[in-house]
């Protein structure tokens, strides 16, 4: 057994990233390739980060004798990121509450009719960095499915707490990890 401490890796910093829904966005290409301009960051994250879930839904099929499971079947699995934003500004408040659009009401008034939620489905990047390794996420459509409740209390930032489904491609792709972390390449 050989130890690795350099492969050792912490989400220090990183952005989420996404575009306006409908947007056409050229894919990245690797974990340090230029975004395409469409892409918009959505600022700063709580300190609880992004979290990565895979939730499967596992049928096991029991043989009658000795009952014992003889298989296993995947009937559903869904890929999601979870995090909290933690700046108010209109791109957030967009994304948090689906199909709603924040509009100028006068110079330096803004407004947003919050309306029943609506499909929101919409490309979305994230980067994580430790130091000089930077690992890339790239989810060609996701959705925020699910939304906490805002609190407003004195002492705490404003925040909008969202999950995102990550759906798969044609090719059953529901998200691209690029890396460049040479310990990806040794085992």
């Amino acid at each position: 057994m050989t130890l690795n401490a350099p492969a050792v890796t912490v989400g220090i910093t990183g952005e989420v990233y996404t575009a306006d829904s409908g947007a056409t966005v050229t894919a990245p290409t690797s974990s340090s390739s230029v975004l395409d301009t469409d892409l918009f960051g959505l600022g700063y994250v709580s300190e609880d980060g992004v979290e990565e879930a895979y939730d499967d839904t596992v049928e096991d099929i029991v043989a009658w004798q000795n009952a014992t499971v003889v298989r296993s079947l995947t009937t559903e699995s869904k890929a999601t990121l979870a995090f909290t934003l933690i700046e108010t500004k209109g791109k957030v408040l967009e994304l948090y509450h689906k199909g709603s659009q924040v509009e100028v009401v006068s110079a330096g008034e803004w407004k947003i009719d919050v309306k029943a939620p609506t499909s929101d489905r919409r490309p979305f990047v994230l980067d994580v960095i430790d130091g000089a390794k930077h690992i890339r996420f790239w989810v060609p459509t996701g959705e925020v499915t699910e939304r906490e409740p805002i609190a407003y209390q004195n002492g705490e930032p404003i925040a909008y707490g969202v999950t995102l489904t990550c759906y798969p491609d044609a090719n059953n792709v529901v998200l691209t990890k690029f890396a460049n972390d040479a310990n990806w390449g040794y085992s």
